[in-house]
């Protein structure tokens, strides 16, 4: 395909849709150089962006953690979503929301002065993890660490949030492996680069607590789906060193979608019955 920049359709940006080559930024654009960007990864099933409306909600509150006024409402985003989506004339697509502090008289740290500024994009995006999807993923193990939550705003989908995750996907790839593990500052496994993690012990599922991470939207979906079925879930502090006893392993994400884990380091999963029917419920969810 076509790079980002360089492709036919439309993008919805500041309350209109304007040519796909043409939604430019200035280069003295506050984000550009502070980081001051929020945004949200969503997809389209059938013509139908899976929870939408949650997206939209939690884009708000991100901004809000970041202390950016947003210029729209929920209603609004939603109708900017939908209009850009049938612009696009895709049914299956990926919907990518941002919001940033623009250009203006600020072009310190602080920004108050600036406009705040959204914009929609919407492309056909296959399976994240190419064939892993079916075999399963290999991780790597970061070097870095996420952070305390008393160090930076770590429920927010925020830009500069993603920094650590660039660089250790880079060495991931660069050692064959699809993505990389992150334990958090106190040492327990954390989540993917982009995406939240599970495990399978016994029947039971096991997930790291959402306390230094987003709480993924699919990761809410994906465990609601056990609970609806009998499974016991645990949210629970992990210990890298329990990765030895757990048989199966998967990721959750908007992107990710259920992707079954294969390797991470030295441990080993099989793709078992549980994860590919959690795989194929969820797959069955978003296209209902």
């Amino acid at each position: 395909m076509a790079a980002y920049d360089d492709r036919d359709g439309v993008i919805w940006m500041d309350g209109e849709l304007v040519n796909w080559r043409d939604a430019k930024v200035h280069v003295l654009t506050h984000a550009m150089h502070y980081a001051s960007s929020v945004f949200e990864g969503e997809r389209a099933y059938n013509g139908k962006i899976f929870k939408s409306r949650e997206h939209s909600e939690r884009l708000i509150a991100s901004a809000e953690a970041l202390d950016m006024p947003m210029p729209y409402t929920v209603d609004e985003i939603e109708a900017a979503k939908e209009e850009t989506l049938k612009a696009s004339g895709l049914q299956d697509a990926y919907v990518r929301a941002v919001v940033w502090r623009g250009s203006g008289d600020d072009m310190g740290v602080a920004s108050a002065k600036n406009p705040v500024r959204m914009a929609i994009a919407i492309w056909g995006w296959g399976a994240y993890y190419g064939d892993a999807k079916m075999k399963g993923a290999k991780l790597d193990i970061a070097e870095y660490k996420r952070p305390s939550p008393e160090t930076i705003p770590v429920h927010a989908k925020a830009a500069g949030l993603y920094m650590i995750c660039t660089i250790s996907k880079h060495k991931a790839e660069a050692k064959g492996c699809s993505d990389a593990l992150f334990l958090d500052w106190r040492g327990y496994v954390a989540e993917a680069t982009g995406a939240n993690i599970f495990f399978v012990k016994d029947g039971e599922v096991h997930t790291p607590l959402a306390d230094c991470f987003l709480n993924g939207i699919t990761r809410q979906t994906v465990i609601q789906m056990l609970k609806d079925q009998g499974i016991t879930v645990h949210e629970r502090r992990i210990q890298p060193e329990e990765m030895e006893g757990f048989e199966q392993c998967w990721l959750t994400g908007t992107a990710a979608e259920v992707t079954p884990v294969g390797e991470i380091g030295p441990y080993t999963f099989e793709v078992g019955d549980l994860t590919r029917q959690i795989a194929e419920d969820y797959e069955a969810l978003v296209r209902s």
